[in-house]
């Protein structure tokens, strides 16, 4: 494991049985955990987070793309701590200089003539509000949205949310309609050249120069939705510029761009949901959408926003936290996320059950399959024992998917390429030992990556990287 500096505070709250009592007793079920046995999470330090152990976790899911910048970052730190002894609260029907400065400074970087914001406390609001706004701008009601995306958990937008775990079987988001997702490694269509990202499918293309006959065919998909199922006059289009709890889904290129055309001439909005992609996290481009080639009529913001505290934003007409530009993440989630996604294309490559790697900067997606020819999903219990594997040796991922078959790796946007050394070979080992049989020398191995000894490194096992059981955990000195 990389090293880390920073030493963590004495955990010095409730046991952890008596804290899983309190959730067991007092916090809503529906609100649920990863892993057999959960983490009891006590401190944060940039891409590092500590349990109530002292176990240090390479966080590669920053809080499911919120912790941009890193947990607890000096800067924004004392920002806050500076903010809080001035003023706490107040209301919009005063100016403020704080929230005026950062208007400013966000529309900024925003082309026209995207230069009007609207603050709010989270992304499913800012989608209610975007909504709202395209329908009462075009007075028309209906929105078309993606297959797949997601866009919040409130009553308005779980109409647009199109994944059957967020459904709860009551009445919502009227007046939505889902069209086809231009996956171009799940879908019926799509090849090795359709997407923008360094890593293509392994699947074959027929397109010629110049020409995606994917992206063709999805948008003739697009065009019969608009025929067969909503009115002459819509209100919007919603899309992520990558979808992310879908785990990272891309689509052919020129796609937005054709999609867009069409929703504007039935005198429509579109709606560019950035609250995964935006604040630089695809390393190009500071915004998804412009890794499209388009401008949209409507801006949603929320997670990286504000690295973890409660804030989102609408822009419709005119953003940023100054650390990311300081500290040059942006051009630091291109660089070491194009690393990252070379390096687990390897990995593709080597292992059957690996199906597609994608995305762009450090929003990445590595889907797991039974076989590449089939494409099947590869089966929960599989994933698990992949993805526990992975924690017990230090690295947290998060799950995504329509059938929960996608690792999430989107991790604050500090990440080093050291760290990624050190993920991608826990990685590694975690696939082959998913890939061995269960008895080495007449002895059960059923266990987990972390309890593998030396003497299985250096004899029996037969994978290529070594993995010590005390370099998992880097333990603070007392």
């Amino acid at each position: 494991m990389p090293p880390c500096d920073f030493v963590p505070e004495k955990y010095e709250s409730y046991p952890y049985e008596r804290m899983q009592k309190i959730r067991e007793q007092h916090i809503v079920p529906s609100l649920r955990t990863y892993y057999k046995k959960p983490l009891l999470l006590h401190q944060g330090h940039m891409q590092w987070l500590f349990d109530h152990e002292g176990r240090r976790y390479l966080d590669l899911f920053a809080g499911i793309v919120t912790v941009s910048v890193g947990h607890c970052h000096p800067k924004v730190t004392m920002a806050t701590q500076k903010q809080l002894a001035r003023l706490w609260h107040t209301t919009n029907i005063y100016m403020y200089p704080a929230i005026h400065e950062y208007a400013e400074k966000l529309t900024s970087l925003f082309p026209d003539p995207l230069k009007v914001v609207y603050l709010t406390n989270s992304g499913s609001e800012a989608n209610d509000l975007a909504m709202f706004m395209a329908r009462l701008h075009t007075r028309n009601f209906d929105i078309i949205c993606l297959r797949g995306g997601y866009h919040g958990g409130s009553p308005y937008t779980l109409g647009l949310t199109s994944l059957t775990s967020y459904k709860h079987g009551v009445a919502n988001g009227f007046g939505c309609t889902t069209t086809m997702l231009p996956d171009v490694f799940r879908g019926p269509w799509g090849g090795s050249h359709c997407r923008d990202s360094p890593v293509q499918t392994v699947r074959k293309c027929s397109c010629t120069e110049g020409a995606c006959l994917a992206k063709d065919q999805y948008i003739e998909q697009f065009k019969d939705t608009l025929n067969t199922s909503v009115p002459k006059t819509v209100a919007g289009f919603i899309a992520e510029p990558m979808q992310g709890v879908n785990g990272a889904v891309q689509y052919p290129r020129n796609f937005l761009k054709e999609a867009y055309q069409l929703i504007r001439e039935r005198g429509g909005l579109c709606i560019s949901d950035e609250v995964q992609t935006g604040f630089g996290r695809t390393g190009s481009h500071f915004w998804g959408f412009q890794t499209h080639g388009v401008v949209p009529d409507i801006v949603t913001l929320a997670k990286g926003i504000g690295n973890g505290f409660p804030m989102a934003a609408v822009v419709t007409t005119k953003g940023i936290s100054i650390a990311i530009e300081e500290d040059g993440l942006q051009k630091n989630s291109e660089d070491v996320g194009t690393y990252m996604l070379l390096e687990l294309a390897k990995l593709r490559d080597k292992f059957e059950i690996v199906g597609d790697v994608r995305g762009k900067g450090l929003m990445i997606g590595v889907e797991m399959v039974t076989d590449k020819d089939s494409r099947r999903p590869l089966p929960v219990e599989e994933i698990n024992q992949i993805w526990e594997d992975c924690k017990d040796m230090g690295v947290l991922i998060g799950r995504g998917g329509l059938y929960s078959q996608t690792f999430r790796i989107k991790p604050p946007m500090c990440i080093t390429k050291r760290d990624v050394d050190f993920a991608v070979e826990v990685f590694h080992t975690a696939l082959q030992r998913h890939m061995r049989p269960p008895v080495v020398k007449g002895r059960n191995t059923n266990k987990t990556a972390s309890e593998i000894t030396e003497e299985e490194n250096e004899g029996t096992a037969p994978r290529q990287m070594k993995i010590r059981t005390e370099h998992l955990y880097a333990l603070p000195k007392a």
